[in-house]
C-alpha cells in the first residue's frame, strides 16, 4: 500500500488517508470505557444518539464537560478507536512500459490495455489506518481503501490488545468496510454511531486516530461544510472538517460533543491546511445491514440518464422550477421506462425527499433497496404527475472495483469461479456483476458487465439457472460458455475450468 493513496480524484488534489506504517500502535487505557463525565449543556445543538440497526446493543452515554477541556471526552470514547494494520501484495498489470497496481488507473482516469494476469505478485506492502468498535463483540469499521486487496488484516487496541480481523463486507463507491476481530472476548469498549444529519457548520468536532503512526492522536475542529462533492465517486456526500487529519487517519471517528461518531475520516486535499472529508454516519449506518449480511451493497436503480436542472434549462422548458434532475435519456426496458419516465421530465421528489440536482437523485436512489416501489414525482411538461417506480439494480459500470458477496443464494458457484452474476435488469438472463482478480473468471477472460446467454450446454435467463450448472460442475471440467460482452451485439465464446 503506497503512501499516500491517492483517490479516484486526485487528478484534483485529493487524498485518501491510509499510510504506510511508520510506527507501532501506542498502548494506552483500555476496557472497558470509563463513566461519562458530567451532562453537556442544554444548549449544545447536538441530536441524541441513535443506535445502528444492524447493531443491535445497548449505548455508552457520553457527554461534554461543562469545564471547557474535551479530556473527559476523549478518555470516555479513545478505548473505540482501533489500528489497522494491514498486509497486501498487489497484482502488477501494464501499461505501456510502465507497471502499476490494478485500480490506480482507474483512479486517474487510464484505461488497461489488455487484461491484468495472475495472482498477486508484487513485494509486500504494510498498511496502515484507523478504525473504531461500533459493538462490544468486535465489529469494527473503517475505509474500504485501509484494506482493499489485503491478504492479513491485524486490529490494535488502544490498552494494547491485538486481534487478526476478517474483512466482513466492502463498499468502495461510499468508501465504508466493516470488520470482525477474530476471538475477541465480548465487552470490548466501543463507540454509537450518531445523526450526522443534526449536526450544523460550526459545531466542534474531535478527530481521533492514528496519523503517520501516531496511536491515538486527537484533534478538534469544526464542522466546515456539509454534502461535499470531491468527485472521488457518485455518493459523494461528504462532512468537511478543520479538525487536523492526516495519512493513517483514514477510517478512524470523527465525533460530537456527546461523545457520537457523526462520520469516518477520508481523505484531505493535497497541500491544504484544515479541510478534511468524512464519510457522514447516516450513510454509513444505511449500508450497514447489507455488508453484515452478504458483505456487498446492492443499490436500487431507475435506468436513466439525468443532469442538473438549471435556470436557463428550466426557462427553455417552460417551468416555474430551476432545481430537479433533468432526464435526459430514458434506457429502454430500464424501470424508469416500465414506470412511464420520459425524456425531458423533471423528477424533483423521491419517496418524499426532494431531489434539488442529479447528485441527489442517485444519492437518495442508490440508498433504496432494489425490487423495493418507490413514488417519484415529476414535472412533465410543466404539470406535476406522481409514478409508482419498482426500482432495479444497479449495474456495475466499467472501471468500478468490484466486490463478491458472502452469501448470497449464488454465492458458493461464485466464490468457487470468481465471479459476482445477478439478473439482468432488462429479463436478458444473468448479468457478470463482478469478476474477481486472479480468479479461474477472468484466467476465462469473461468480462464484468457481460451477460451470459448458455452455460455448458444450457442456455441460461437468470443468475439463479446459471449458478446451478456452475454449482453442479465437476472439479477439473471446462464449460463452454456463450458471452455478450457490455456494448456489443455479438456474442462469444469462452472455456472456463471449473478449479
Amino acid at each position: 500500500m503506497s503512501s499516500p493513496i491517492r483517490s479516484r480524484s486526485s487528478v484534483r488534489g485529493f487524498l485518501l488517508l491510509s499510510c504506510m506504517a511508520l510506527a507501532a500502535c501506542g498502548q494506552a487505557n483500555g476496557t472497558p470505557l470509563p463513566a461519562p463525565p458530567a451532562s453537556q449543556p442544554a444548549s449544545a445543538p447536538v441530536a441524541a444518539a441513535t443506535a445502528s440497526a444492524a447493531v443491535p446493543v445497548s449505548v455508552p452515554e457520553v457527554s461534554v464537560p461543562t469545564s471547557g477541556s474535551l479530556a473527559p471526552l476523549v478518555e470516555s470514547v479513545k478505548g473505540a478507536v482501533v489500528n489497522v494494520e494491514v498486509q497486501s501484495r498487489p497484482r502488477i498489470a501494464t501499461r505501456g512500459d510502465l507497471p502499476f497496481p490494478p485500480g490506480l488507473a482507474e483512479r486517474f482516469g487510464l484505461p488497461f490495455q489488455g487484461q491484468p494476469r495472475g495472482e498477486p505478485r508484487g513485494p509486500v506492502q504494510q498498511g496502515l489506518g484507523s478504525g473504531f468498535l461500533i459493538d462490544d463483540r468486535g465489529t469494527v469499521l473503517t475505509n474500504n481503501h485501509v484494506v482493499e486487496g489485503a491478504e492479513h488484516v491485524r486490529v490494535k487496541l488502544d490498552d494494547g490488545r491485538a486481534f487478526d480481523a476478517e474483512v466482513l463486507g466492502r463498499d468502495p463507491l461510499t468508501d465504508v468496510a466493516l470488520l470482525r476481530l477474530e476471538g475477541a472476548p465480548k465487552g470490548l469498549p466501543f463507540v454509537a454511531l450518531g445523526d450526522s444529519d443534526a449536526t450544523r457548520v460550526g459545531d466542534f468536532l474531535v478527530a481521533i486516530g492514528n496519523p503517520f503512526g501516531l496511536a491515538s492522536s486527537v484533534s478538534s475542529g469544526i464542522l466546515s461544510a456539509r454534502a461535499r462533492d470531491i468527485h472521488s465517486g457518485p455518493y459523494d456526500d461528504f462532512l468537511q472538517t478543520d479538525a487536523a487529519i492526516n495519512p493513517g487517519n483514514s477510517g478512524g471517528p470523527l465525533f460530537n460533543l456527546k461523545g457520537e461518531v457523526i462520520g469516518m475520516n477520508t481523505a484531505i486535499i493535497r497541500d491544504a491546511t484544515g479541510i478534511g472529508f468524512a464519510v457522514p454516519s447516516n450513510l454509513i449506518r444505511s449500508l450497514l445491514p447489507q455488508l453484515e449480511k452478504s458483505g456487498v451493497v446492492r443499490r436500487g436503480w431507475l435506468g436513466l440518464s439525468v443532469q442538473d436542472l438549471t435556470p436557463d434549462l428550466g426557462k427553455a422548458l417552460g417551468l416555474d422550477v430551476d432545481k430537479g434532475a433533468l432526464i435526459a435519456n430514458v434506457n429502454p426496458g430500464s424501470p424508469g421506462a416500465k414506470a412511464g419516465l420520459r425524456d425531458d421530465d423533471v423528477i424533483t421528489e423521491v419517496e418524499g425527499k426532494p431531489i434539488t440536482s442529479a447528485g441527489t437523485l442517485t444519492r437518495t436512489v442508490g440508498l433504496l433497496q432494489p425490487d423495493s416501489r418507490v413514488k417519484v414525482h415529476v414535472l412533465r411538461e410543466g404539470k406535476p404527475l406522481e409514478l409508482q417506480v419498482t426500482l432495479g439494480t444497479r449495474p456495475a459500470l466499467e472501471g468500478e472495483p468490484q466486490v463478491m458477496p458472502r452469501d448470497e443464494s449464488t454465492a458458493p458457484a461464485q466464490q468457487r469461479l470468481g465471479l459476482r452474476l445477478m439478473d439482468d435488469p432488462e429479463g436478458n438472463g444473468a448479468r457478470v456483476a463482478a469478476v474477481e482478480p486472479g480468479s479461474p473468471a477472468e484466467r476465462a477472460d469473461i468480462p464484468p458487465g457481460a451477460l451470459l446467454r448458455q452455460v455448458g450446454n444450457r442456455k441460461v435467463t437468470s443468475a439463479a439457472e446459471a449458478a446451478e450448472v456452475l454449482r453442479s460442475a465437476s472439479s477439473g471440467t471446462t464449460l463452454l460458455l456463450r458471452v455478450q460482452p457490455p456494448r456489443s451485439d455479438v456474442a462469444l465464446l469462452r472455456a472456463l475450468t471449473v478449479p
